[in-house]
């Protein structure tokens, strides 16, 4: 089983960042209005940029320090990264 660390993008342009064992399913849940209580108020959102990770918790470690980066560094992390 991968874990991964995903970003969406908002229907406003900001992002959200979680991690996952299926950043497509997670997405859809998003979308659903069943995900998080920011992206049921910024729907629809899609999926950006993801990275896989050995372990949940290296996802949760790799979530933590994408929260902290700024908008900006979000974005040109996801053009540098632009493969979905």
């Amino acid at each position: 089983m991968g874990y991964y660390c995903y970003i969406l993008e908002c229907s406003d342009g900001s992002f959200y960042t979680g991690w996952s064992t299926d950043p497509h399913r997670r997405e859809r849940q998003h979308n659903s209005g069943r995900g998080a209580r920011y992206t049921r108020l910024h729907l629809p959102v899609r999926l950006v940029y993801v990275e896989e990770h050995p372990n949940r918790q290296a996802a949760m470690r790799r979530e933590a320090q994408l929260k902290k980066l700024t908008h900006q560094r979000k974005k040109e992390l996801i053009e540098r990264n632009s493969s979905l």
